[in-house]
């Protein structure tokens, strides 16, 4: 398949359109040498109508060497950091599907069909392959447990639709892709994937994966807990960037309730002996009512711009053609 078309589905009336989808596999990698031939591999026989995309992120062994080798078309993301490198994909590579995967050779190439055709029946814009593993080396119990505790903040504040908030095994629609703002430069792109498609309530879906251990000689590149905090910290800042008005009303609550609690002895006081004698718990109390309000009110004015952004990212994806599911279907 060559890697650049001379037009795209979208400007082609729908009897002149291909009914076999363009496919494209893309995999961020980073020192890779050892595993990244056999992910290309993989994904050759699992989707042989599809183009594989390998982007180098300034990896210091023979990443780029083995994974032309192997027949994937290499192309580079000087900026570290895998977010940097999904911006720079999902922004060059022109296709219908989008199959994202590690290149660690650890998630199941063998359900990339099964994930793209859950795609297309059932006319979704984001597919995630559910990591399910029994060996413990390859889903360690401390990742497991970080992946459930951060799935759940996510399910609880944005949705309840998604169980595997973390897996780098995805499947899009162009139209996912071309309206996704990715902001993130880390680990932190696949929560930025999953808020994006539950704020905007698009069509999702799960498909059980396998999920193996690195093979001998791979290193992996996550760091338990600075990774972890680091997403923690990308959850905090989505809330506060899509959620703003209960994340402000919960910091207006916590200091109202200190307020009241402080305050209370005070006016028992005045009230029998009309006298304050603690005037710096007072100059307290009343600060911490002014943030109180001030807190609140950050909500309401923030709230009303967030819902503006909503509904100008929601523009954006409506201004991407509908995928030609019924067509797709047919080839």
């Amino acid at each position: 398949m060559p890697d650049t078309l001379p037009h795209t589905l979208t400007g082609l009336e729908p009897e002149q359109r291909p009914a076999t989808p363009r496919i494209a596999v893309l995999v961020p990698c980073y020192n890779e040498e050892v595993a990244i031939p056999r992910v290309v591999e993989a994904f050759r026989a699992a989707l042989p109508e599809a183009t594989i995309y390998v982007y180098d992120n300034n990896s210091k062994d023979r990443t780029v060497e083995v994974a032309r080798a192997a027949g994937a078309i290499v192309r580079t993301e000087t900026l570290q950091g895998k977010g940097h490198v999904v911006r720079r994909m999902f922004a060059d590579i022109e296709a219908d599907i989008y199959v994202l995967v590690d290149g660690d050779d650890t998630y199941e190439a063998a359900a990339a069909p099964r994930m793209v055709a859950r795609l297309i029946e059932e006319r979704l814009d984001m597919v995630t392959g559910i990591r399910i593993s029994q060996v413990q080396e390859a889903y360690r119990p401390g990742h497991r447990f970080g992946n459930v505790m951060l799935t759940g903040m996510v399910r609880t504040v944005f949705g309840n639709r998604i169980t595997d908030m973390l897996s780098g095994y995805r499947v899009f629609s162009r139209r996912f892709v071309k309206s996704f703002p990715a902001l993130a430069g880390g680990f932190e792109t696949e929560t930025e994937f999953t808020v994006h498609a539950l704020e905007l309530m698009l069509p999702v879906g799960e498909v059980p994966t396998a999920y193996k251990e690195r093979p001998a000689g791979s290193a992996s590149k996550l760091r338990t807990f600075s990774d972890g905090w680091r997403i923690l910290k990308a959850i905090i800042a989505l809330v506060k960037r899509e959620k703003p008005l209960p994340f402000f009303s919960s910091i207006a609550a916590v200091l109202l309730l200190a307020s009241i609690g402080l305050g209370i002895p005070l006016v028992l006081t005045f009230l029998e002996t009309g006298l304050v004698p603690r005037f710096p718990t007072a100059i307290l109390v009343t600060g911490l009512a002014v943030l109180s309000f001030l807190s609140a009110a950050c909500g309401l004015i923030l709230d009303t711009v967030t819902r503006g952004r909503l509904e100008a990212k929601r523009t954006a994806y409506l201004a991407i053609p509908a995928p030609d599911f019924d067509r797709m279907r047919q080839g």
